[in-house]
């Protein structure tokens, strides 16, 4: 991945959503600015509409262009319109232009009744009445319905309901119903200008556009700048990581910035790596080591022996031979089963009687020059690997065997979800000190160093590993008593 990439990302992601939402914004603010300024246009018309209205009912209405003096307080266009579509009076910008689109939509309730009462008329007549009649009714209708178109004049018609055009300018248009002194009624039509309100929003959505993308610039810098600098120490852990691999030095550790966040996390767990990690290394050193080193006695005792016999058959020592042929097969079959420990290898889901298993081991062969006295047997069920359980019963035999002083005892006890085997015997015991040392690859206590009598320091390890990828412990107690515990089969 190319450096700089996160850097990169991080800031588009940032400018991009901090776009998103400026846009939003912005549109919402324009919506909500343009619908106030729509709202105080509409009231300003409706405030003008009723004051005409309450000044055309104090007079009387005796024709066309009989109520006059609409624009004595008002600047704002009006025109006052009576039964069917009749214009009885327009302040000056409409004066003389006849009825105005959009100043005449809204029909009265009188004008209703009157159609109302003509239609009930026509009915009553004869068929031929009934057809002129509704010719008649048509025409009136159509009067009605189509008002007279204004003059082109400069009035536009606007295709919002309530909006007009005059003179090339935009009006809201409110309508209120009265009537004269003499009882006619009128709709009186009043607009007011939405200069104000284009204008507004045309200025608003201009610094928007303007505005918008020197901010998105500035979120895309400050972004790149904050996390240039929260990537620093990831850098160092980087140069320090790629410095460790090229010298191999598995001692040396990534620094540790000293804030509380993920990347002071993530070099913590670094390092917790890289501990693991040389640690392994050095066991795994150690290891090559031992098991060099117990190869090399029994190889070293064999070969003088073959090659004595080769100069002097009377001389060889063919039990001393097989002995070491035996220790070494042991050893190399205990390499291999730790080698399979150490690559992950599960230990199966098979149900083993741990209880039955001692009684078969213990009946397969002679165990020691000690006698072994069996305690509680329970069948005690555990899921995994015979092969593995059973060598971790031979080699708690065989450790206790050789550490006895006069007998040996064992025990399988069922306790709850769990299944414990116990192997104890009477010999001197496992200093404290040493209770968890001994479960250690090719240690022997000072007392059990002989390489004759003793094995080499690999079966307590191995019954430890196996019990441990069964999901249970293996712990010394009281001395010179081993516990086995294992999570019952089924729990």
């Amino acid at each position: 991945m190319r450096r700089g990439s996160v850097r990169a990302r991080a800031a588009s992601g940032a400018t991009l959503v901090v776009a998103v939402a400026l846009v939003a914004a912005g549109i919402a603010v324009v919506a909500v600015l343009r619908a106030g300024l729509a709202d105080n246009a509409r009231l300003q018309a409706e405030s003008t509409a009723r004051e005409v209205a309450a000044q055309v009912s104090d007079v009387n209405a005796r024709g066309v262009g009989e109520i006059d003096g609409l624009d004595d307080d008002h600047d704002e266009p009006v025109q006052v319109v009576g039964p069917r579509g009749k214009v009885l009076g327009a302040g000056e910008s409409l004066r003389g232009k006849g009825p105005v689109a959009g100043f005449n939509r809204v029909e009265t309730d009188d004008d209703k009744a009157d159609a109302e009462k003509d239609a009930e008329k026509d009915s009553e007549k004869d068929s031929d009445a009934e057809k002129d009649a509704d010719d008649r009714g048509k025409d009136d209708a159509d009067d009605k319905a189509e008002p007279p178109e204004a003059d082109d004049d400069g009035v536009d018609r606007d295709s919002e309901e309530g909006t007009v055009r005059l003179d090339g300018e935009d009006f809201s248009v409110v309508a209120v119903q009265s009537s004269t002194r003499d009882g006619t009624p009128v709709t009186v039509y009043a607009g007011a200008s939405l200069k104000d309100q284009q204008e507004a929003v045309s200025s608003v959505t201009q610094s928007m556009l303007l505005g918008l993308p020197a901010l998105l610039a500035v979120v895309a810098g400050v972004t790149w700048l904050v996390t240039r600098r929260a990537l620093r120490p990831v850098e160092s852990i980087r140069s320090e990581m790629a410095g460790i691999t090229a010298s191999t030095d598995l001692s040396r550790r990534v620094p540790e910035p000293d804030a509380r966040d993920e990347v002071a996390a993530l070099a913590r767990t670094t390092n917790e790596t890289l501990a693991a990690l040389e640690s392994s290394v050095e066991r795994q050193r150690r290891f090559v080591a031992d098991v060099s080193h117990e190869l090399r006695s029994p190889i070293a005792s064999l070969r003088t022996q073959l090659e004595v016999g080769a100069a002097h058959p009377d001389l060889l020592d063919v039990d001393g031979a097989v002995a070491d042929t035996v220790r070494l097969q042991q050893l190399a079959t205990d390499l291999l089963l730790l080698a399979r420990l150490d690559a992950g290898e599960r230990p199966g889901e098979a149900r083993v009687a741990l209880g039955a298993l001692m009684r078969e081991e213990l009946a397969q062969q002679q165990w020691g020059p000690h006698p072994v006295h069996l305690g509680e047997l329970a069948e005690g069920e555990v899921s995994g690997s015979r092969a593995q359980l059973t060598r971790v019963v031979v080699n708690l035999l065989q450790n206790a065997q050789r550490h006895a002083a006069s007998q040996v005892t064992v025990a399988v006890r069922e306790e709850g979800r769990w299944v414990e085997l116990e192997v104890a015997d009477d010999g001197s015991g496992v200093p404290e000190a040493e209770r968890e040392r001994i479960f250690e690859r090719f240690v022997r206590l000072d007392d059990a160093r002989s390489r004759d009598e003793g094995g080499a320091g690999l079966g307590l390890a191995i019954a430890r590993d196996v019990a441990t990828r069964h999901g249970g412990t293996l712990t010394v107690t009281d001395g010179a008593r081993f516990v086995l515990r294992l999570p019952a089969a089924g729990s």
